[in-house]
């Protein structure tokens, strides 16, 4: 068993998929989590025997209480969580927006990660060693809006205080907190970037991507920190992108 164990929400596809993946070819027991059961295996497959399967909705306390009783139970501690788990809308604007809309982004972006940070806080606390580290999967819109974003938008805003938050409050614990800011990856969720995507003057256009392979590595690098040290906040975005400026 690896020295380091870690867990990835959202682990059946994306960058999810990408970090586990990356973890696990670096001696990382790796327990991937997910709503899709079929996903994660496929995953695990690729993987191999490092890789331990868990499906679990992070909007629900019950399920995410669970999956770290199994943790804890089955491995005996965590050392690394990436909460990545989350979701988007579809581009409205905010006066259109539902309220349906609305709860389903915040309650996976900001309450998922605010649950997984919650029981993650507890184990780490209660461990032997004490301690751990946790990465949250903000965005550029963490800082930065796009056009009728909103939900998005705010719950990536949220993200980042619930990042300062844990990472103050941690420090009394040995547990670090760290933010990786994501722009225009080359997956599924980033497909609207290179068809054409509104822009701060509402002209569409198309907007370059990066290979997810460098977030894999951004976070290895972060997760392989010593806990005396933390990355608060770190930018992996194409270079080209509509960004800095934006606007």
């Amino acid at each position: 068993m690896s020295s380091k164990i870690v867990l990835v929400t959202g682990a059946g596809s994306g960058i999810g998929k990408a970090v586990a993946l990356r973890l696990a070819a670096e001696d990382f027991t790796v327990v991937l989590a997910g709503r899709r059961e079929d996903r994660l295996l496929e995953t695990a497959k690729q993987g191999g025997e490092r890789c331990h399967t868990r499906r679990c909705d992070v909007r629900d306390p019950e399920s995410v209480n669970a999956l770290f009783e199994y943790i804890e139970n089955k491995l005996g501690r965590l050392d690394v969580l990436f909460n990545n788990a989350g979701t988007g809308a579809p581009a409205t604007p905010l006066d259109e927006l539902s309220i349906e809309r609305w709860r389903a982004v915040i309650d996976t972006n900001l309450t998922g990660m605010f649950l997984c940070t919650q029981a993650a806080f507890r184990l780490m606390k209660r461990q032997t060693p004490r301690g751990g580290r946790i990465i949250n999967n903000g965005s550029i819109s963490a800082s930065t809006p796009r056009p009728n974003m909103i939900a998005y938008t705010a719950s990536k805003h949220a993200v980042t205080g619930l990042t300062k938050t844990t990472s103050l409050e941690g420090r009394a614990f040995d547990i670090a907190c760290g933010q990786i800011d994501i722009g225009n990856t080359a997956t599924d969720m980033a497909t609207p970037m290179i068809n054409g995507t509104l822009q701060a003057d509402l002209s569409i256009r198309t907007e370059p991507t990066f290979d997810v392979r460098h977030v894999a590595d951004a976070v290895l690098y972060m997760a392989n920190l010593p806990l005396d040290a933390n990355v608060l906040f770190m930018t992996v975005m194409a270079t080209n992108m509509p960004f800095v400026g934006r606007g």
